[in-house]
This record gives structure tokens, C-alpha cells and sequence, in this order.
């Protein structure tokens, strides 16, 4: 009530929780309240926007509208308390999508939802994947919202990502689901967006992808030979061992004669 007669705010109470269920549902559900506006932000619950965020968008909006349809900002990550423990992450002005999830994806970088203004059109058009516990949801959506276009950086200002106990990315007793929600995207990434990335771009999420599946369970007749494939366009001892010893004996075969 203190701030009605200057900002436009809508309060919604929902009679069920999907948040604890699908965090993309809770998000599609939340953003079918969104009116005529043209542009969105999610902010997490748990994030916190530092000075001028709002402000300093609107400055670079005329500059950048006709060439993004994503925004970012820089993140800085806190604890519960709200105490800093992390750098700065700052960005290129302009960076194809891409490159921004491979800095991110070779630990170069972090990202998350919060921290990024996105088009309500290119969303309306292609909506949040529905990875377990959303992981990954909001990497594959910058790659789909941004339609060959570049991500605008706003590096003079922050948002702060809360990293916890409490929230998805601090827990410890999700690893398994993380785990999945990553094979199903590096899979979404190999067969739907390889045309972006370059080989050896496309090598490294492959051979992650591969070396994620290991550490879950054995490998079916189609993964085998997927690595069979990556092994031998990018050696590497390890991974090789590993291979031997999780394939069924009917594949191991293949390996000899092969490396043979």
C-alpha cells in the first residue's frame, strides 16, 4: 500500500503449490498473469536486485531492442545472510548465446534466471523446457528466446543470486535429478542445436554427457556406441577404462576391433 501510488504492482495468491512440483510450471503459471508488457523478469524468490537494475535497462533498451531479445545483468552470489562470497560475473557487450552457456558450462562463468530480462514474445513462442528441478531450464530458453541474436549485457549493474542449503542449486540431496535434467539437455544440445556450437565445443558436451550417464548406471546398446564414437575422435585413457568397464560384454567387442 506504501508504494501504490507509484508503482503498478499485483499481488496474486495461489490455492496450490507447484513450486515444490515443476518450477517451469510455477513460472508459466505466473507469467500468464503478465499483461500487455513487452519484456520479463523472473526474479527467484531468494535474489535480490542491487541499485538502478530497472533504471539502467531502460537506459541501454533503445540502444539494444532491435538487436536482443535478452538482457543480462551482472551477478554477484550471497549467502543467507546476504554476505557477498563470490566475484563479480561480468560479460561481453554482445556474446552469441552459445559462447555465454560453453564459458558457463567450462566453469568460466555462472547464470541463472534471475539475472536476465527476456522477451515476452520469443517466450510466448518457445516457453521453459521442463527439466527436473528446472536445471538447465533457463540455459536452453536464452538459446531458444534469443533466435540467433546476441545477449545484451549490462555489466554496470548487479543482481544478487542467493546460493544456500535451502534453495535448488545449494541442496546436496537433489544430485540425482540434477545429474538427469543435464543428460537431457546435453542430448538436446547434441541432436537439436549442434549447428551452433563448433567441434570441439560439441566434442566437450558430448564427452560430459557421456561421462554423466557412467555415474548413474550402465549403457544401453546406442550410448555405447555414441562413445565408442567420441572416444575415438578424441582419445582419452580414463574415460576408456570407464567405457570397458560399464558396457555390456556383447559391446566390448566393438572397442577392440575398433581400437584395433
Amino acid at each position: 500500500e506504501e508504494y501504490n501510488n507509484q508503482l503498478n504492482l499485483t499481488y496474486h495468491i495461489f490455492q496450490e503449490n507447484f513450486g515444490g512440483k515443476s518450477l517451469t510450471r510455477q513460472w508459466d503459471r505466473c507469467l500468464n498473469l503478465v499483461g500487455n508488457e513487452e519484456w520479463i523478469m523472473i526474479l527467484g524468490d531468494d535474489d535480490v536486485l542491487g541499485e538502478k537494475v530497472v533504471a539502467s535497462w531502460h537506459e541501454s533498451l533503445e540502444e539494444a531492442e532491435e538487436n536482443t531479445n535478452v538482457f543480462r545483468f551482472a551477478s554477484v552470489i550471497i549467502d543467507a545472510e546476504s554476505n557477498s562470497v563470490s566475484e563479480k560475473y561480468t560479460h561481453p557487450l554482445l556474446e552469441k548465446p552459445t559462447d555465454s552457456f560453453y564459458r558457463r558450462f567450462t566453469g568460466q562463468t555462472r547464470s541463472s534466471l534471475s539475472e536476465h530480462i527476456f522477451r515476452k514474445s520469443s517466450y510466448t513462442k518457445y516457453g521453459f523446457f521442463d527439466f527436473p528441478l528446472a536445471w538447465h531450464s533457463d540455459d536452453r530458453a536464452w538459446l531458444d528466446f534469443s533466435e540467433g541474436k546476441s545477449i545484451f549485457t549490462i555489466n554496470k549493474a548487479t543482481v544478487f543470486i542467493r546460493n544456500s542449503a535451502l534453495n535448488i542449486s545449494g541442496k546436496t540431496d537433489n544430485f540425482e535429478d540434477k545429474i538427469k535434467a543435464s543428460i537431457l539437455f546435453y542430448e538436446y544440445l547434441i541432436s537439436q542445436k549442434k549447428r551452433l556450437f563448433n567441434n570441439k565445443q560439441l566434442l566437450e558436451i558430448a564427452r560430459s554427457r557421456a561421462n554423466l550417464i557412467l555415474r548413474l548406471r550402465n549403457l544401453n546398446a546406442k550410448e555405447c556406441m555414441a562413445l565408442v564414437a567420441i572416444h575415438l575422435r578424441h582419445p582419452d585413457r580414463e574415460i576408456y577404462k570407464r567405457i570397458i568397464e560399464k558396457i555390456p560384454s556383447d559391446f566390448k567387442f566393438i572397442l577392440k576391433k575398433l581400437k584395433s
